[in-house]
């Protein structure tokens, strides 16, 4: 398994199309959402690609601060369905933190995180710092992280 950064200007039109291959499956497809997903802050973001010899495992865009948050942010957060239960989502957020941290030099970060997946967010370190919302009919939360 290999992670990759890379900004939207690096990436391959065969890497960009595989990820908004595997954003549109889990995120519309296997969550019964149909949503923008191509919300334009792509272009601005920087994005972690988790590979499999080649294969598209998992990914995750992040968001600079002011373009969602006043704080930098994570996103698209996914794992390919037959790499789930790897830790793989695990290994990708905290790579992502310290991306933020080290090549940003930002200590606070902010999500949108599906209610369901609160406690796995708050194992990373992050608190809940809104009341639950419904974003795309999905119960959602803000949560805050502060390193």
């Amino acid at each position: 398994m290999e992670f990759k950064f890379k900004e939207f200007s690096e990436l391959s039109n065969n890497e960009l199309y595989n990820i908004l291959r595997l954003r549109n499956h889990v995120f519309i497809v296997e969550q019964k959402c149909p949503y923008d997903d191509i919300d334009g802050k792509d272009i601005k973001s920087q994005h972690l690609l988790l590979e499999d010899n080649g294969n598209l495992a998992g990914y995750l865009r992040i968001l600079p601060k002011g373009l969602s948050f006043p704080q930098p942010s994570i996103g698209r957060v996914l794992v390919k369905k037959e790499y789930r239960g790897g830790g793989f989502a695990r290994e990708m957020m905290q790579n992502a933190i310290q991306f933020i941290q080290i090549k940003w030099d930002e200590k606070e970060i902010k999500i949108s995180a599906q209610v369901y997946l609160k406690s796995f967010y708050k194992s990373l370190g992050f608190k809940e710092v809104s009341e639950p919302y419904l974003e795309d009919d999905i119960p959602h939360v803000d949560m805050f992280y502060k390193g």
